[in-house]
């Protein structure tokens, strides 16, 4: 009997629109089971029980985590992680995956920590062939995007997907990744570490600290945003002691400023970036801020006349410690270097 299964290579062509005119549903049919094809070619059978997600591991060898999809029994000895959010953290645990969807992020802090690393797509949009082919033995995200491709991820390798927290919960976020991957004394330590510096600025800052007010400003091809006190990089301000301007003195993660209102950006000193997800994206956000700084209205702030204008790289919208303990080197290389 002639096997009539049509073949990935087959499926690959048919989907990539060689002249053939495929409906849509048909196509949706087709591409499940090109991946069901791939997943079954590479890992022989499935070894997870579809509804309950476990690997085919001894208890002993593996410890449950509960998230947002249910529970998965996480491999003890990890050697080949995917991680498709969260990326920071897990390089702060000191793992290093050999995939991620975050390394096309203009993340300076990571860039010479990222070498070796996969890229297994973009956000929500998982390359699953990539990933399959990587043979990971355990994929951890915190995209709720993700759901929906759970019980796909699910079959390649034991699946941990926790519920989206804004980046205000990165301390939080940074303990369940330890706890996940079984590395709590290095999370706490890296807590403890941070808090001490912070202590080190303010001891060094003196009574400068209670006189001053910090803006933090993202400038977009289109718009103008500050950052307020439960945004990622709000929450370090804090910890630090640094005070906010009354306008940015909120919750609301960021707030949009029209031109009407641009001395809501003022302040003694300001933190300001422009960051793109793409070439094109940086660059129009670059020449955006261009013009503001050519408009008078700019000129006219207190912090401009001043001087205290610091341009910084995107990771102060970033998500982990890397990026926080970043944004405290700024605050050591602008604020206490200022007072020197």
């Amino acid at each position: 009997m002639i096997d009539q299964t049509p073949s990935i290579g087959n499926l690959r062509k048919i989907l990539s629109g060689n002249g053939c005119n495929v409906p849509g549903r048909l196509r949706h049919v087709l591409s499940a089971i090109a991946m069901f094809l791939l997943i079954s070619a590479c890992s022989g059978t499935f070894s997870q029980n579809s509804s309950s997600h476990q690997p085919s591991l001894p208890v002993s060898d593996c410890h449950i985590v509960k998230h947002a999809m249910g529970e998965t029994c996480v491999p003890n000895n990890l050697q080949r992680v995917v991680v498709l959010g969260g990326l920071d953290y897990v390089l702060s645990l000191g793992i290093k995956p050999v995939g991620s969807d975050e390394l096309e992020a203009d993340f300076p802090h990571l860039k010479d920590k990222t070498k070796g690393i996969e890229n297994v797509g973009s956000v929500n949009i998982p390359n699953l062939e990539k990933i399959l082919q990587l043979k990971p033995d355990f994929i951890l995200s915190y995209r709720d995007g993700l759901k929906e491709n759970y019980d796909t991820l699910s079959k390649i390798a034991p699946t941990v997907i926790f519920p989206f927290e804004h980046s205000d919960k990165w301390k939080e976020r940074l303990m369940q990744y330890a706890e996940t991957l079984d590395r709590i004394d290095v999370a706490k330590q890296m807590i403890t570490d941070y808090y001490a510096r912070l202590e080190a600025f303010k001891d060094q800052m003196g009574e400068r600290l209670n006189q001053l007010e910090v803006s933090i400003v993202r400038i977009y091809p289109n718009q103008i945003v500050v950052y307020l006190k439960d945004s990622f990089c709000g929450t370090i301000l804090a910890d630090a002691g640094v005070s906010r301007p009354a306008y940015q003195n909120q919750m609301g993660g960021q707030q949009d400023i029209s031109k009407e209102r641009i001395h809501d950006l003022d302040g003694d000193a300001m933190f300001v970036w422009t960051y793109g997800y793409n070439a094109e994206q940086a660059q129009q956000a670059n020449s955006a801020l261009k013009r503001l700084k050519a408009d008078p209205l700019w000129s006219q702030l207190a912090v401009v006349k001043q001087g205290k204008v610091y341009e910084v790289p995107g990771y102060w919208i970033g998500d982990g410690p890397l990026a926080a303990n970043a944004v405290v080197d700024d605050l050591f290389k602008y604020l206490v270097g200022e007072k020197e």
